[in-house]
């Protein structure tokens, strides 16, 4: 029941938010994403315990003429990306106090019905109640950059409509496919997995490409990433919060959960061309934030490079490939949510996120220039921080399937450090100028916030096994499935 409850306690927070008052709004949401979070570490905390609780399980009947059934179960892979999803909405949340937002009542209900459909997303055990949910988590971000957005957001809000309604279109082709191959008529994951496998090359191609094009738009992979830049800088900041930290997600949760066990001689046949894909990403991404001069946009292009080696890493599906993608969506959640903060934070003072007309801010906040620092080194992948872990891991497991691959993926360690230095140097060291003078201190509400975050920077670094041996059990059980499945095809 806990994962009912999961989803539950958003939308009934998101009721009650849209029919508090605008100053109790704010206060309200906060209430209901701590009170899930607190649920959610519960979860976490009793999953290493007792993984086969019956608290994971949620399982009835829903639409018996299709066979699906509303049947939600927590893993070890779908307990990590429900914990990040809880972790970091009350950070989103919070991180709007002090802005002015109009129409709060209907902005915070949304980031919590969008809270509630990515819970949905990973916690889906059933195809078609998988696919309800990934639409579903569509409208309310698609609504909040569309209503509170910036310039020129109509267009680019329906270009981002477009693309993920297109992807998800082919998804559910991939999905009815496999369904009607189901002598059971069921829509259960493990069913699938035991289609798929017996689907000829040319079927687990098709049902392949098809998932892929629904993933890929999600994550987002070159060349399928062009709605991207544009919608995470004109979106407000709590949304691109939401994309970032959380969204782009779902479609490297889905790659290893319901791509690469469904179609496995797909992934054999396409593995070179998606790798190729995933790198191109990471290069592509990685030299546009070279050439940016808005801190915001850089970050856009710097979390395209650093989901594309998540991919490889899954891709490539061996263990450290797999486990590293894992601690680094968890780990990249955390980083991107922070560094798009601290993005927030300059963009209120100095209205305008311009790296060039800023400059000497540490002179004036040197406590935000510390926190700042140190989440700079976490998205650089310095030792000892979070992103230090999932991209060794990763680069490792790309390494195994080709060396060369492993090369080019390892690009965002090296830009990433210079671009971020560069930033980070731009903006906060030098001489204060007649703009950047006015900063002052940070508020206690920001130094909290960025407070947490750095802690979890840290310990993510320094307990990298509180994670790892989590899902590893889970991540052994679909590499062997999928391996098992190639080797039958080979003999």
């Amino acid at each position: 029941m806990l994962v009912l409850l999961l989803i539950i306690l958003p939308l009934l927070f998101a009721i009650l938010t849209i029919a508090a008052g605008e100053k109790q709004a704010k206060n309200i949401a906060v209430t209901g994403a701590l009170l899930t979070f607190a649920a959610g570490l519960f979860g976490f905390i009793q999953f290493t315990q007792n993984a086969a609780s019956e608290i994971f399980t949620y399982h009835v009947k829903w639409i018996q003429a299709l066979g699906a059934d509303f049947y939600l179960k927590a893993d070890g892979i779908s307990i990590i990306l429900v914990l990040l999803t809880v972790l970091l909405t009350p950070f989103i949340i919070q991180s709007a106090q002090g802005r002015s937002i109009r129409n709060p009542k209907a902005y915070f209900s949304l980031i919590l019905l969008m809270q509630s459909a990515l819970l949905g997303v990973f916690l889906a055990k059933d195809a078609l109640l998988f696919y309800v949910f990934w639409e579903l988590a569509l409208i309310p971000i698609y609504l909040i950059a569309l209503i509170w957005g910036g310039q020129g957001r109509k267009k680019i809000t329906l270009k981002f409509f477009l693309f993920t309604l297109f992807g998800s279109l082919f998804m559910l082709l991939a999905i009815i496919f496999v369904w009607l191959h189901n002598p059971t008529r069921s829509f259960s994951l493990y069913e699938f997995y035991k289609v798929g496998a017996q689907l000829s090359a040319h079927q687990q191609l098709f049902v392949f490409i098809a998932f892929y094009l629904a993933f890929a738009i999600k994550i987002p992979i070159f060349p399928l990433h062009t709605w991207q830049p544009d919608t995470y800088v004109v979106a407000p900041t709590q949304g691109t919060m939401l994309l970032s930290g959380i969204m782009l997600k779902m479609g490297t949760f889905a790659l290893i959960v319901w791509l690469i066990p469904i179609a496995p001689l797909g992934w054999k046949i396409a593995s070179k061309y998606v790798i190729i894909l995933s790198v191109i990403s990471v290069v592509y991404g990685s030299l546009m934030t070279l050439v940016q001069h808005n801190f915001k946009r850089l970050l856009a292009y710097s979390s395209l490079g650093h989901v594309g080696l998540i991919a490889a890493g899954i891709f490539s599906w061996n263990l450290q490939g797999v486990q590293g993608g894992l601690y680094q969506m968890l780990s990249h959640g955390i980083n991107v949510v922070a560094l798009f903060y601290i993005c927030d934070i300059i963009q209120s003072r100095m209205h305008t996120d311009t790296m060039q007309k800023l400059g000497g801010i540490r002179n004036v906040s040197r406590v935000f220039s510390i926190l700042f620092m140190v989440i700079m080194f976490g998205s650089i992948a310095l030792p000892f921080t979070n992103g230090f872990v999932g991209e060794f891991l990763l680069i490792h497991g790309v390494f195994q399937y080709n060396a060369i691959m492993a090369v080019l993926a390892a690009l965002p360690v090296i830009l990433g450090a210079l671009y971020m230095l560069r930033a980070y140097q731009n903006m906060m060291h030098g001489e204060t100028n007649t703009l950047t003078e006015t900063f002052g201190e940070i508020t206690f509400n920001e130094k909290l916030l960025l407070g947490c975050l750095v802690v979890l920077v840290i310990f993510f670094g320094i307990f990298p096994n509180i994670i790892l041996n989590v899902s590893e059990p889970q991540v052994k059980q679909l590499i062997d499935q999928v391996q098992n499945a190639v080797a039958i095809v080979k003999h």
